[in-house]
């Protein structure tokens, strides 16, 4: 029992009694859950995520995904891309974006057949991801492509008209196969001037999809918008290495992509819009 001297300052507890309040916050903190009601703590957490969303917001159009899910109640999504696609550095493969945004659309489209299929290969290039499109991609047959590329074309720097060349032909393919088809802006580095033509390969991604009619997810912004608010400390959105996405930014890509989805989908409120 703490005890307390009147007229005195107050006396500093034991270190059982200091032991003890350890051990009933510890007890406590396991049965938040079940004591969180309707919504659980995991949400309360992934809010840091929706920080800035105003600002950057990510409104795709998805007419194929609409009418998919509408006529079929089903939706099949293609996760395309290199290591942050396939979720190198996370600690376990349901911690890439491709799986928390496949248990985000499942959560919060009750009811529906949702699958998201994980076609990431680490360090391949826009041009190794155009080739898998007719043989790996489209006989999936889903409604919605999230393709991510372009961040080791720029390191390696092949040429801006190159890629521009590529991913139009992307965008054209998966047009004419009836399928929506959403670019991911390269992320956000904390030493991309290593890299002095990054920017100008961010604007080649973004000008051919404005020209090819393609939604973009700004994962550049949103990373860059973390790290300023300190929503996250830099290590928790890129590695030591200063390049590999991790895992806090995997689940943060998996909510803000099935934020804009559903939004979408549903015609509803955007969820998560703040004025952060």
């Amino acid at each position: 029992m703490v005890q307390v001297a009147y007229g005195t300052r107050r006396q500093r507890p034991s270190r059982a009694g200091r032991y003890g309040l350890s051990a009933l916050l510890l007890i406590l903190g396991s049965a938040l859950p079940a004591f969180a009601g309707p919504k659980p703590l995991a949400q309360v957490v992934d809010g840091r995520c929706r920080a800035g969303a105003a600002q950057h917001p990510f409104r795709p159009s998805l007419s194929a995904a609409k009418r998919a899910l509408t006529e079929t109640n089903k939706l099949t999504i293609v996760a395309l891309g290199s290591s942050s696609t396939a979720g190198t550095g996370a600690s376990d493969a349901d911690r890439s974006y491709p799986a928390v945004l496949e248990a985000e659309l499942r959560r919060r489209l009750p009811g529906r057949e949702i699958k998201v299929v994980n076609l990431g290969v680490g360090g391949q290039s826009a041009y190794e991801m155009y080739l898998r499109l007719e043989g790996e991609v489209i006989p999936e047959k889903p409604a919605l492509v999230i393709w991510q590329t372009a961040v080791n074309d720029a390191i390696r720097d092949i040429g801006e008209e190159k890629l521009a060349k590529i991913l139009r032909k992307g965008a054209h393919k998966l047009q004419e196969a009836g399928v929506d088809l959403v670019l991911m802006d390269m992320p956000w580095l904390q030493r991309e001037g290593r890299y002095p033509k990054y920017d100008d390969y961010r604007a080649v991604l973004a000008k051919t999809a404005s020209e090819s009619g393609v939604s973009v997810f700004p994962r550049y912004a949103m990373m860059k918008s973390w790290s300023g608010s300190k929503q996250f400390s830099e290590e928790e959105i890129v590695g030591m290495d200063g390049l590999q996405v991790v895992e806090a930014g995997y689940r943060c890509f998996g909510i803000r992509l099935a934020d804009g989805i559903i939004n979408e989908l549903t015609g509803g409120r955007e969820p998560g819009k703040s004025t952060n």
